[in-house]
């Protein structure tokens, strides 16, 4: 897809794509120049304060970071060796604390909690009785990102009695202190007597995954942040559940497999579609060719609105902006460009190319993982790419409006994906067509849609709860 900033239209283009490129189709846009973190593409030449500047992570030859305890500040060292991606990821994470796993902690503290120096009066919820859940099952979350998807997720793991909530963090201390209020205030509700020791907040991501007592990391930031903190989870021996999209760029997301596959940790993307009954059922009618031989597929999803120039404003006192910036390119503070201060509206920086996709990569992560869900694609992707965008002349935010896109796969199926379409997923076959979307599906004939998969035919996972899967 391409188009430039004050094209009414880009230029289509056409590229080849390797076959069997693991969830490359969840990603595909990234790897355009619009989407590119230019401190990922090009020796930097901007300017930034220093901790901004010094975040920066490149290519081989240019500069590279290295990290030490959590809470000092990144270092610039000028590399004179080749460095993968990976390589140059890795530096800026903070350093491994040990490997252990949650299996471990929690084999030591049950034979802790048989010590014969252990009261000989222990609360029924200690032991794991009445229904309550041992402190030695319990698994140890710790939040970075708190904002407004993050708040959100913060909130679901509080509903599950086997996890307990031990820190938050966040670049924003208000929201900070909120996610605090609303941690504590939940416990103090629900929680037994002496079942809670209150919970942590951290500015500084690398605090709060260098504690040991943290089994998983859930990291809700913007998308140029996802894959700092999550590979320096899994290098200091923690699980990661992380918001979609996996990374900005593809080279990132690259890093972060293979992070996750070298310290053998488990990493989830927050795809609750994957948990919705409509989309499995309409993936099952598509796979079983219910509909007749697939041929096409239509994805439709939002676009975002532009936004008109803002001149620079001050921080607020509340938030490290330098820290936020991060490994983007530095740029004066606007509001528009972070998130709003007095609530937890929909953010700016979801609309700009240095920091994320669009919709293209926010929804569009859920739909097109569900229609490759759907073309049993799941684990290859299309072999030509065709697409046209249509981007902002000016303003602040930059990221594609209007979109059309083709997807050409080796069996014979095309994807379109247009905003123009009806929202959500189409798959039309010979026989008749099903159309999915969240709280909706519809069929032609009807009678699809009371059908039932026999046992010898195509059955997809089931999932009830996406978090619940992950905890498990």
């Amino acid at each position: 897809m391409q188009g430039a900033r004050g094209d009414s239209a880009g230029p289509a283009c056409s590229c080849a794509v390797a076959p069997r490129h693991p969830f490359l189709h969840m990603h595909l846009l990234d790897s355009m120049p619009v989407h590119h973190v230019p401190c990922l593409c090009r020796p930097g030449t901007h300017h930034s304060p220093p901790r901004a500047q010094q975040a920066d992570i490149c290519l081989p030859g240019e500069r590279s970071l290295e990290c030490t305890e959590a809470g000092s500040k990144p270092e610039r060292h000028v590399s004179t060796k080749s460095m993968s991606i990976g390589d140059s990821l890795m530096a800026y994470v903070a350093p491994a604390k040990g490997t252990g796993s949650r299996i471990s902690r929690r084999r030591f503290l049950t034979a802790a909690a048989g010590a014969a120096l252990a009261p000989r009066v222990v609360p029924s919820s200690v032991l794991g009785l009445g229904g309550a859940v041992a402190p030695s099952n319990r698994i140890v979350v710790g939040c970075v990102g708190v904002g407004r998807m993050g708040r959100g997720d913060l909130r679901e793991f509080l509903g599950f009695s086997e996890v307990q909530v031990a820190a938050v963090c966040d670049v924003d201390v208000n929201r900070c202190d909120d996610a605090r209020e609303l941690v504590e205030g939940w416990y103090a509700a629900h929680a037994p007597s002496g079942g809670y020791t209150g919970c942590a907040k951290y500015a500084d991501y690398r605090e709060l995954v260098a504690r040991d007592d943290i089994d998983v990391v859930s990291v809700v930031t913007p998308d140029h942040w996802h894959a700092i903190p999550s590979i320096a989870a899994a290098k200091s021996g923690k699980d990661v559940f992380l918001q979609k999209p996996l990374t900005l760029t593809i080279p990132e997301g690259r890093a972060l497999s293979d992070a996750v596959l070298r310290y053998g940790r488990i990493l989830q993307v927050g795809s609750q579609q994957r948990s919705d009954q409509r989309f499995r059922f309409a993936c099952e009618l598509a796979r079983n060719e219910r509909i007749g031989k697939l041929h096409t597929v239509r994805v439709a999803f939002g676009t975002d609105p532009g936004c008109g120039l803002e001149g620079p404003m001050p921080v607020p006192d509340n938030l490290d902006y330098d820290f936020w910036l991060g490994p983007a390119p530095w740029e004066s503070y606007t509001e528009n460009r972070v998130h709003p201060q007095k609530d937890y509206g929909r953010p700016g920086w979801l609309r700009m190319q240095d920091y994320s996709g669009g919709m293209m990569t926010g929804w569009g992560a859920h739909h097109l993982d569900q229609a490759h869900w759907g073309m049993g694609c799941e684990y290859s992707g299309p072999t030509e790419i065709e697409g046209r965008g249509i981007y902002p002349r000016d303003g602040l935010w930059d990221v594609h409006g209007s979109f059309h896109i083709k997807y050409t796969y080796p069996n014979n199926v095309t994807m379109i994906v247009d905003n123009k379409f009806r929202d959500g997923i189409t798959f039309e076959g010979s026989d008749g067509w099903v159309w999915v979307t969240r709280g909706g599906i519809d069929a032609s004939p009807k009678s699809l849609l009371t059908t039932v998969i026999g046992p010898g035919e195509t059955h997809l996972y089931e999932s009830r709860n996406h978090k619940g899967d992950f905890l498990e």
